[in-house]
């Protein structure tokens, strides 16, 4: 991995149907070498899959995080599909496993029954993850179109309308529609231990007061540094970022304690990430048969 294979690792993070020549006009780079680039990481395995991240509230579910450490992340596994839906599951260095969980029902009872659960496991952090002010107006094609996307986010649009009774046009739509939206991502699972020469790690963020100036002030403090778009939800902010040195990290989440606005923060250093989708595709075939053209949801 070098310099450049970071750069296309993390516009393909954002957004994993940019095209090749684009981002090799962005860094560079040629179309060629760009895809050449990319089936390297695909064949050495840095590149998992690609996926689509979609935010739970905007198909009618709610999200919240546990952060727990006792436990190997199969047997954590098993306690969380009793409360709801895995929706990131990370195990991290130190024993730690941050884990998202999709639930239909009131998120302050799952909240609840998680603590009451997870009795074999420490539970270092549980929160709601409300996003803030989100809105999506996903119609039944919409739907669709996500169906066919989650089995190749990547695919092209006359792969699509092969595999469906769209036409090209309306697959078009659809699909600028969706990267539009900033409740989905379009983009991929990669291995942290493949990025030879580099640390992924995350800080997650508590803010505190203005949460919009605290953002902007964290990106323009810490972008160079990013691996990916910040995650955001209520009251949090989870920074992916990136390091050539494992000395500097302690470092960067002090510096990130200093910012105004931000209560504290805590560093997490990921083994593996795991960005289940069975939650979607269930919830798909639920909207589905429903009457309703238009499937309107609004984060709290």
């Amino acid at each position: 991995m070098d310099k450049l294979d970071m750069k296309i690792l993390n516009m393909l993070l954002d957004n994993c149907r940019e095209s090749d020549r684009q981002i090799g006009k962005i860094i560079g780079i040629s179309g060629g070498a760009v895809k050449s680039r990319i089936q390297k990481m695909i064949d050495n395995k840095v590149i998992q899959k690609f996926t689509l991240k979609i935010e739970p509230p905007i198909l009618g579910y709610n999200l919240f995080y546990v952060v727990v450490t006792g436990e190997n992340k199969d047997d954590i596994l098993k306690q969380v599909k009793l409360i709801g839906d895995p929706f990131l599951v990370v195990p991290c260095v130190g024993g730690i496993t941050v884990c998202g969980i999709v639930v239909k029902e009131n998120v302050e009872q799952k909240i609840e029954l998680t603590k009451n659960l997870m009795r074999d496991v420490r539970v270092l952090s549980i929160f709601n993850a409300e996003n803030p002010g989100i809105s999506s107006d996903l119609t039944r094609t919409d739907l669709e179109i996500i169906e066919k996307l989650l089995q190749n986010p990547r695919a092209k649009i006359d792969e699509i309308a092969r595999t469906t009774n769209f036409s090209t046009k309306t697959i078009t739509r659809s699909i600028e529609k969706l990267q539009n939206d900033d409740a989905i991502l379009f983009s991929l699972l990669y291995d942290p231990e493949k990025l030879s020469g580099y640390v992924p790690y995350a800080i997650l963020v508590w803010v505190e007061n203005d949460f919009k100036k605290t953002l902007k002030t964290l990106e323009k403090k810490f972008s160079n540094s990013f691996l990916q778009k910040p995650f955001i939800a209520k009251n949090q902010i989870v920074l992916f970022m990136y390091s050539d040195n494992i000395f500097k990290l302690d470092e960067l989440t002090q510096n990130v304690r200093d910012v105004d606005g931000v209560k504290f923060a805590d560093l997490f250093i990921p083994k593996e990430i795991n960005l289940p989708t069975k939650w979607i595709s269930d919830s798909i075939k639920l909207s589905k048969s429903s009457k309703k053209l238009h499937l309107v949801y609004q984060t709290h």
